[in-house]
């Protein structure tokens, strides 16, 4: 099996993307790349199993209401529910779910920076869709929204403090944390890359979610979220140790 994981940034550069070779008794990085193109993700996903997309893969269905609504006019919003009236135009369903089993609170796209990537994303998406590959948002198909900072919550390990400036000691002991984790992670020839750029390292954890969703060891919505997640986009957590990851039976 091959994992393609996808830091997705608003532009080439600072998006990163890892290859991951999943063998009987090991994983082995095979290619990680930096200042990485739209035209590449497709390529690169197209020879994979599955593709971990670190970005939101749809917006707050309330929020796209409310945007169409004041399109055309005004919208009412009650004095007594302004803040959670904004809470929920702001955050999706997978957000919320994300929060309540990490207690981390992911980005918004509907009101944070990361909207400038996602609106990129829209446009892999469709990308990936004419290229013929299964883009279920829910994460069925071929590709899957993660989330590296809380899938590494969910296996016990640093989550925070390990990007920007003056971080470097801090994010290589996080490196060094997962190749304690999971010791048939062969990083090999990208070491140094994973050690040196947070955007790669989060890459690789995209892969390692993306195993997991592949697995069926990931967190998966119900027939009642579906719904909504088939607009929103569905952030699939790891469910497994990251020992779960390797299946001694497969070849």
């Amino acid at each position: 099996m091959l994992t393609l994981g996808v830091d997705l940034a608003a532009a080439d550069k600072r998006t990163a993307m890892a290859t991951i070779e999943w063998l009987s008794d090991r994983a082995v990085v095979r290619d990680l790349v930096l200042d990485v193109s739209d035209a590449c993700i497709v390529k690169a996903s197209h020879d994979v199993d599955k593709t971990g997309l670190d970005c939101p893969l749809g917006w707050p269905g309330p929020f796209v209401a409310l945007m169409t609504a004041h399109q055309s006019g005004h919208v009412t919003v009650a004095e007594s529910e302004g803040a959670q009236w904004r809470r929920r135009m702001a955050y999706r369903l997978t957000d919320e779910v994300v929060r309540e089993k990490t207690g981390i609170v992911p980005l918004s796209v509907a009101a944070d920076r990361i909207a400038h990537t996602a609106l990129r994303c829209a446009g892999l998406l469709a990308m990936l869709a004419a290229d013929g590959q299964d883009v279920d948002r829910c994460g069925s198909g071929k590709i899957v929204e993660v989330y590296p900072a809380a899938a590494l919550n969910c296996w016990g390990l640093t989550h925070r403090g390990y990007k920007g400036r003056g971080q470097q000691a801090q994010h290589a002991d996080l490196v060094t944390a997962l190749c304690a984790a999971a010791p048939w992670l062969e990083l090999g020839a990208f070491e140094a890359l994973c050690r040196r750029s947070h955007d790669a390292f989060d890459s690789v954890v995209a892969a390692l979610s993306a195993r997991a969703a592949a697995m069926g060891k990931a967190t998966r919505p119900n027939e009642e979220q579906r719904v909504i997640a088939r607009t929103e986009g569905w952030i699939a957590l790891p469910t497994c140790p990251p020992s779960g990851l390797i299946d001694m039976a497969e070849a």
